[in-house]
């Protein structure tokens, strides 16, 4: 038996999410194993500001102390700052960093222009996992160790994943039933 539901929140982009990278395959596993997973096309998709993003996880996802949120690349970044100033579950993240790496795009998104909450970010969850990959070729792996770091998270790291953006990633699947069945 699982405890919690499992918001998926996508990193930045246009089009659908349920038919970009592993969301959506990532949602139907989860549902094909009686977990409650919530997947929907995030408003502002481009620039994905925190101003935007932060209360839609709150009021739409309905994001609380019983939900994991998995968030990947910008996505991720949301998952931290939310957790920074609202109680969950878990945080699953993907491809995340610190910085804004110098684009303008990321900057423009707001989650970097303020130090990272770390010790209220854990304060706020009950588990944090992490997922990156040396070969990521958008987040240097010196972000993603900053990011493991700071969250103390279980940090579960490859070398042949690039930025996660395959159609599956039945490692993901596999890493966050485990935790999903020990919570």
């Amino acid at each position: 038996m699982t405890r919690g539901r499992v918001v998926i929140v996508p990193g930045n982009g246009r089009g659908d999410v349920e038919r970009a990278n592993w969301y959506g395959w990532l949602r139907n596993k989860l549902i094909e194993r009686d977990v409650d997973c919530v997947l929907e096309n995030m408003p502002d998709p481009v620039l994905a500001r925190e101003e935007i993003w932060i209360p839609f996880m709150k009021e739409h996802l309905n994001c609380n102390e019983n939900t994991v949120i998995v968030g990947h690349s910008s996505g991720a970044e949301a998952a931290m700052r939310y957790a920074e100033k609202h109680a969950v579950l878990g945080l699953v993240l993907v491809s995340a960093c610190v910085t804004d790496l110098g684009d303008p795009t990321e900057r423009a998104s707001g989650y970097y222009n303020r130090p990272w909450q770390w010790e209220q970010l854990k304060q706020n969850t009950e588990w944090i996992i992490q997922v990156g990959s040396t070969d990521d070729p958008f987040i240097p792996f010196h972000e993603q160790q900053q990011v493991a770091e700071g969250t103390a998270a279980e940090f579960h790291q490859f070398s042949d994943k690039g930025h996660f953006q395959s159609s599956a990633f039945p490692e993901l699947m596999n890493i966050l039933m485990e935790k999903l069945m020990k919570s």
